[in-house]
Formats: structure tokens, C-alpha cells, sequence
């Protein structure tokens, strides 16, 4: 129903802005008409998704029409989609991945898993799905890696810190002692595998506990993972084998995050960085220049 009132709300707006031009009938209607009407509707501050479901509903209606036998063809399929913005993504500085790792008590089984599977997860930056589907023959503690099966059941390696081995080792020495017997690495209290909802409310309970931690979903420590490394220095590339994307577009992303960063810190560090003519300190950092 919304959907529907959206349409018509859509159709309105071009209708209104057709009569303005004088123009009465769809056969009237020619590419540049509406091409003004999207390049004032942008200058009145339209957003992206906006201009692509409006053409979206315009493409619909004139194919409408042409179906119908009304026009010949459909002005409207000769105007591209604005290409979507690569939203950058939320993840925590360091310090604040610090504060909420070792805010996770580690005495009692349960805490240890989750300490166990949060220094996992941002170790080794796997997604939360390949996470829960590990067992404990993927691990090797020898040569501190462990094998997950990505996208399109893809296998991969993934290298695990020391911390995050030694939580596991915790944790997985509690699980003896308890005695309790399964296959798969992370297990929920009735002794069965953790699911994704599952590590999501366990995420969101600690960063309750941390006083000031914004939100951050169970994605946000893998985007935090590579962040981190590439703030440290990490070739892309080799942050893109270790996230699994089959693209080298996918992982660009995170450089947006860490040239942000750096431009701060650079900003904020160097005694002439942001020096005026007038030799004051300019407060208000500028775009960086490609």
C-alpha cells in the first residue's frame, strides 16, 4: 500500500511539473522535459535513492503505456541511474575494540566463549556466519590459522592472533571440564551451535557494559579487522585475501576510513599542517587533494 502511494505521489510531482512546461499529453512528453524535471528536483536537494525509485516509477508507467499502445516508446529508459555512493563503513578505532575485549570477564565458561569468539572474530575478520559454522578440527593452534568456508562455499585460510588463541584455549579447556562433547567450536548454553542472531545480542549485552561504546553490529568488528590492518600498513591485496572478497573494489572501501583517519591525525599532529596565511592554526581540516 505504501508502495502504491509512493508511485502515485511520484507520478504527481512529474505530472504537476509537466503542466508547468505546458505539456497535456504522454506522447508529448520528450527525454528533455524530463530530464529538467530530475535536474530540479536534485537542485531542490533530491537524494540518490530518491531519483532512482522516482525513474524507477516513471520507467514502469511509460512501459505502461507503450504496452498499451498509448506511446511508441518509453522516454524515460534513456535516462541512467545515479550510481549508488559506497557507504563507508561503521566499525570501532582501536582503542575502543580494546576497551570492549577486555571488557569481557573470562572466569566462568560462557564469558570465556564470548571473549574466545569476539578476539576470534576481529582476529581473524570472518564473517559472523562463517564464525558459527566453524568446528574445533578448523583450528590449528600450531600454525595459528584456521580454515572457513566463505561465499559460494569457498573455502579459505584466515590467520588467528595470539590473543585470540590463548582466549580459545580458555575457553575450550572450560568446555572439558564441563565436559561437554560437540564438533562445533562456539556453543550456546543447551550445547548447540551459536547462531548469527545469536553472537548478535552477545555483542550488543557488552557493548552495553562499555560506558560511551557506540552500537556496532557483529559485521562492524570485520570492518574493524580491516581498518586496523590497513591503518597499520597491511598491503590491500593481502587484506583482501584475508576478508575473502573476490574483488579488489570490495575491500577499497576501508581506504576511504583509514585516509580519513590519517588526514586527522596528520591534521592534528603536524605544527604546519593547518597553518594560515594570517599564522593562525586553521580549526576546520579541508578535503584531501587527490
Amino acid at each position: 500500500m505504501r508502495t502504491l502511494e509512493a508511485y502515485a505521489s511520484d507520478l504527481a510531482l512529474l505530472c504537476a511539473f509537466l503542466r508547468e512546461r505546458r505539456i497535456e499529453t504522454a506522447d508529448s512528453v520528450r527525454l528533455a522535459d524530463l530530464r529538467a524535471f530530475f535536474a530540479r528536483e536534485v537542485h531542490r536537494g533530491m537524494i540518490k535513492s530518491t531519483v532512482s525509485r522516482r525513474l524507477s516509477c516513471y520507467r514502469s508507467f511509460f512501459n505502461h503505456l507503450v504496452r498499451e499502445g498509448i506511446l511508441d516508446r518509453n522516454v524515460a529508459d534513456l535516462i541512467s541511474l545515479p550510481k549508488r555512493e559506497k557507504r563507508v563503513p561503521s566499525f570501532y578505532y582501536q582503542e575502543e575494540m580494546n576497551a570492549l575485549l577486555d571488557g569481557i570477564p573470562g572466569e566462568d565458561l560462557f564469558a570465556a566463549r564470548d571473549r574466545a569468539l569476539f578476539e576470534f572474530m576481529y582476529a581473524t575478520g570472518v564473517r559472523v556466519n562463517e564464525c558459527v559454522q566453524l568446528d574445533l578440527c578448523d583450528v590449528d593452534f600450531v600454525e595459528g590459522e584456521a580454515v572457513v568456508f566463505g561465499k559460494g562455499a569457498k573455502e579459505r585460510y584466515v590467520l588467528v592472533g595470539s590473543a585470540a588463541l590463548r582466549h580459545l584455549r580458555r575457553y575450550i579447556t572450560l568446555r572439558e571440564e564441563a565436559g561437554v562433547l560437540s564438533p562445533a567450536l562456539f556453543l550456546n548454553r543447551r550445547g548447540g551451535r551459536l547462531t548469527d542472531r545469536s553472537v548478535r545480542r552477545l555483542l550488543d549485552k557488552h557493548i552495553r557494559k562499555v560506558p560511551g561504546l557506540g552500537h556496532l553490529s557483529p559485521h562492524g568488528i570485520r570492518h574493524s579487522f580491516a581498518t586496523h590492518l590497513l591503518d597499520g600498513g597491511a598491503d590491500l591485496r593481502v587484506v583482501q585475501e584475508l576478508l575473502g572478497h573476490a574483488s579488489l573494489s570490495s575491500t577499497q572501501i576501508y581506504t576511504h576510513t583509514t585516509r580519513d583517519r590519517l588526514a586527522r591525525v596528520y591534521q592534528a599532529a603536524h605544527p604546519r599542517a593547518a597553518a594560515t596565511g594570517s599564522g593562525e592554526p586553521n580549526r576546520e581540516g579541508g578535503e584531501e587533494d587527490d
